[in-house]
């Protein structure tokens, strides 16, 4: 079912419009728009802002894994790790859009040997994450987001 964005009054969208207008049409059309971006396909990540509480919301590269998603911190191979990154960190309870899908998961980083095997996976949906691990001198961040376990 389509969600309205602004239903929650705790959302803050991205300062750059680009990123909230995709969120906007994704989320308002189950994915219809959005999906689609440079050759591949979108998921919306939800975490909470370390700092703010606010809910933040981003578009990512999908990545399918298992019963869960691999997100890639790699923001462009920038020299710093991206805010949603950051927030998930400190508070890994994260929700996946993936079209009219909304998925509750925990998200953790990646130990290393996990990210041997996995950087293939991600790299075989968005190729330019060698490129963006090559042009940074940090490591760039496989997140496993899983679901949360049963209570």
């Amino acid at each position: 079912m389509a969600e309205d964005v602004t239903a929650d009054p705790n959302y803050e969208p991205s300062a750059w419009e680009p990123v909230a207008d995709q969120v906007e049409r994704y989320l308002a059309t189950d994915g219809a728009e959005g999906y689609e971006w440079n050759g591949g396909h979108c998921i919306i990540l939800t975490t909470t802002g370390r700092r703010s509480g606010k809910t933040r919301r981003t578009p990512l590269i999908k990545v399918k894994h298992r019963e869960g998603y691999l997100v890639i911190a790699s923001l462009g191979g920038a020299p710093q790790h991206p805010q949603w990154y950051l927030n998930l960190v400190a508070n890994p309870d994260v929700v996946i859009n993936d079209r009219a899908e909304r998925h509750e998961l925990v998200a953790r980083t990646a130990t290393a040997e996990e990210k041997r095997e996995l950087w293939p996976v991600a790299v075989a949906q968005w190729p330019a994450y060698n490129d963006y691990q090559r042009d940074t001198d940090r490591d760039i961040p496989v997140v496993i987001c899983e679901p949360r376990a049963s209570k």
